[in-house]
């Protein structure tokens, strides 16, 4: 009863998932067409230019492409890796969670992902993809595995090559791929352990004081997502310094 906050559903079908790779690969259709390639990053098509990430924009109160950079890819590549890795991830996450708790661990951590980016990285980088969201995903397996007691060696192993893999390879966002990871663990160890704690004592275990722990595990994570909003806003507002990191 401890859990009653994540649902396992056997064989339900993860719709969200579904439903994200369609938006991400339909993007990436008009942006394709729009440059008459494949190859996004050559041409930068205008949905592209319109929507992509960069600390420059952001201090122009575009604040939309803190959203919008990641629905974006740049190349076949890109998209097929990213979707690929949604879909896996997906199919497992999202009936563990439930559908309504995956949405939200998945735009918490494609936010704070962006938030990373305006605030750390160079301001005329553009920055665009899902792997931040998709790096949230994996630290809300981690968080999953964490209260399953199952050996966390197998996450953390795939969790660290794609984070050597982002510092090794030249293009990659480091930034958004270790904001989206932290916002992510944290929105999902939220839904995972705040109604446990709040139930802890038997006498607790009612169907009134399972639904109060769910709506203050809820309250919790909208304000995690909103801090992940408001740091990608308040970065925009940061003065424009020039840095190192991508």
């Amino acid at each position: 009863m401890g859990r009653a906050s994540t649902t396992t559903v056997a064989g339900a079908r993860p719709l969200v998932t579904y439903t994200l790779i369609a938006i991400n690969v339909a993007i990436y259709g008009i942006c394709a067409v729009q440059a008459k390639s494949t190859d996004i990053a050559a041409t930068l098509p205008p949905l592209f230019d319109r929507w992509a990430l960069s600390g420059l924009d952001l201090a122009n109160g575009e604040y939309w492409r803190l959203l919008t950079s990641g629905f974006l890819h740049l190349s076949l590549i890109h998209i097929g890796v990213n979707m690929f890795s949604l879909y896996v991830l997906g199919r497992s996450l999202e009936p563990a969670l439930g559908s309504s708790q995956f949405t939200m661990v998945y735009l918490t951590a494609l936010f704070g992902g962006s938030a990373a980016v305006g605030l750390f990285a160079s301001p005329l980088v553009l920055t665009a993809g899902a792997s931040g969201a998709i790096y949230g995903l994996m630290g809300a397996l981690l968080v999953l595995v964490l209260r399953a007691r199952a050996s966390v060696g197998p996450v953390l192993g795939i969790i660290a090559v794609n984070i050597v893999l982002s510092i090794t390879l030249p293009g990659i966002s480091i930034l958004a791929h270790l904001g989206g990871l932290a916002f992510g663990v944290v929105s999902a160890a939220v839904f995972v352990f705040v109604p446990g704690l709040m139930l802890r004592d038997p006498t607790s275990r009612t169907v009134a004081g399972v639904t109060s722990a769910t709506r203050v595990a809820w309250a919790v994570a909208g304000v995690v997502l909103v801090i992940a909003v408001v740091a990608g806003v308040y970065a925009g507002r940061l003065p424009l310094i020039e840095s190192p990191l991508t």
